[in-house]
């Protein structure tokens, strides 16, 4: 047989068995020009004021399309076979965050069954460094690739500004590759989050199954662009003339059902890239006509502890919550061990809210 340009992928053959690998074909050709730089952005009034990293963002804001340079096409079984999964998790990583990608594919992003469904994975990445440092990364990622088949890498710089291109370019893969998942975890490499008590609390949604809007975390209302050239979230007019961003979650983490990460697709579209990520799936949902809503159990700018002197890595305050921004590798490896110590024994948890008027069962703050 011929193995060129043959790797093995993934394929689901039921519900019950764990997935078998097998050899097909992931050739990808790519229909599109190289992105050309629009020089008519040197003509918004003040360009030459800007710092260099917003002037290079102004000119290449319209590029959409790069180079796909891993691949995961059978991720979810193919198209048609997509709804057996339903937990996605989406990890944004740059290329030499490998420590992080180990320990979170031993923790909580652990390919698994749960609860009788099914959680898979995938880290989303660009590219990063000069010449040779870029081929040593590159390298990294596809030896990671072979082995776990969980990286998708298009061929753009990986910096803070392109992060809502990455998500952008992982919808565009997921319309044609995973479009019947039933919801998402979207979320960063440095984050803990408690994927067993997601799926439980995506369960007990029992008017949801993933086809109807669903987009929860820590939500974020009124904020304002940061109009100061030395903050890392510097937006000037030039990129973002309104005053006032639509309410959004922190793009540390959050969830959303499979409808609603195609919904913000389509409506990604016609809306001029931002950089700022999670405000820009704000915008999209806006566009859309749906909403945020606030969880309690997902804490992406701050937790605060009711102590006067707390331990902050007694698993009790992190047993029953679903995503904390942040943690290191260390951290991570060590609470999702201590979270699932048969003998913990914690103070009762009462009933609480964990949504927009979403009555939980008695455990997800």
């Amino acid at each position: 047989t011929d193995m060129t340009n043959c790797s093995t992928v993934v394929l689901f053959v039921s519900n019950d068995n764990p997935p078998q690998k097998v050899t097909r074909s992931t050739s990808y050709v790519y229909p599109w020009s190289p992105c050309q730089r629009n020089q008519s952005a040197a003509n918004v009034t003040g360009f030459g004021s800007l710092p260099g990293h917003i002037r290079d963002f102004l000119y290449y804001r319209h590029c959409r399309h790069f180079p796909l340079l891993l691949d995961v096409p059978d991720k979810c079984g193919g198209a048609n076979k997509s709804a057996e999964v339903f937990l996605l998790l989406v990890i944004k990583s740059s290329p030499g965050n490998y420590d992080r990608r180990e320990v979170l594919r031993k923790t909580w992003a652990e390919e698994r069954r749960h609860k009788g469904v099914w959680i898979r994975r995938v880290f989303v990445t660009g590219t990063t460094g000069t010449v040779f440092e870029k081929e040593r990364l590159n390298h990294l990622l596809m030896l990671e690739n072979r082995e776990y088949e969980d990286i998708l890498q298009w061929d753009f710089n990986d910096s803070f500004f392109n992060l809502t291109l990455k998500q952008i370019l992982f919808l565009e893969w997921m319309e044609t590759n995973c479009p019947r998942s039933r919801f998402l975890l979207n979320g960063d490499d440095d984050v803990f989050a408690n994927t067993d008590n997601m799926v439980e609390y995506l369960q007990s949604l029992t008017d949801n199954d993933g086809s109807k809007h669903l987009f929860i975390g820590h939500l974020i209302k009124f904020a304002m662009p940061i109009r100061s050239k030395q903050n890392k979230y510097y937006i000037p007019f030039q990129v973002y003339e309104s005053n006032r961003f639509p309410p959004y979650c922190g793009g540390g983490g959050f969830l959303l059902s499979g409808h609603t990460a195609m919904v913000i697709y389509n409506m990604s579209k016609s809306i001029t890239i931002l950089p700022i990520d999670d405000v820009y799936m704000g915008m999209c949902l806006a566009k859309a006509g749906l909403s945020p809503a606030h969880h309690m159990g997902v804490k992406t700018l701050w937790f605060h502890i009711p102590s006067k002197k707390p331990d902050m890595d007694d698993p009790c305050y992190y047993r029953d919550m679903l995503l904390i921004h942040r943690f290191n590798t260390a951290r991570i490896f060590i609470m999702w061990d201590k979270i699932h110590d048969p003998n913990l024994k914690c103070g009762a948890v009462k009933p609480t809210y964990c949504s927009d008027n979403t009555k939980t069962s008695n455990r997800f703050l």
